[in-house]
């Protein structure tokens, strides 16, 4: 075991957990995050993305230790309200259907867009590939990101 110190979603955590601990199952297990999903466990599926200093992330597969004193951002972190307009536009397009893989979803959305304020559709399927929705709401995912690509402009 070790103390590793944390800042997610803007406030500083201490927790005390081996090295080699997944951060999702640090958020889950010792921050009751549980917004973040598992999914394959093999950084496969995309339902465990966050962002680490900005950047999407597999949080299954991304041992604590290695993430230490960096800024981690959660689907809980993303918006103090819930507004952020990916997650407004997830409403207006009624993408989630089993809802398990949204939350990786829209943080692999935000950070790509973050990097690309105005995509293509190719862009777009390209920054989504890794990202798996078992009930297939693949094109309500991509017009959601391209309402929320317009209205963050």
């Amino acid at each position: 075991m070790a103390t590793f110190n944390l800042k997610v979603n803007g406030k500083e955590h201490q927790v005390e957990v081996a090295p080699d601990t997944p951060v999702l199952w640090v958020l889950r297990d010792h921050l009751q995050l549980v917004g973040t999903k598992f999914g394959c466990g093999m950084a496969q599926c995309g339902a465990c993305t966050i962002h680490v200093d900005g950047n999407a992330m597999r949080s299954c597969s991304v041992p604590v230790q290695s993430v230490a004193d960096k800024s981690l951002t959660t689907i809980e972190g993303l918006s103090d309200k819930g507004d952020h307009p990916l997650q407004e536009a997830w409403i207006e397009h009624d993408v989630p259907q089993c809802g398990y893989c949204q939350a990786g979803q829209i943080m692999n959305a935000a950070a790509f867009l973050k990097e690309n304020p105005n995509p293509t559709d190719e862009e777009i399927a390209t920054a989504m590939n890794g990202n798996i929705c078992r009930c297939g709401t693949y094109l309500r995912i991509k017009a959601a990101i391209k309402t929320a690509a317009k209205n963050m402009s």
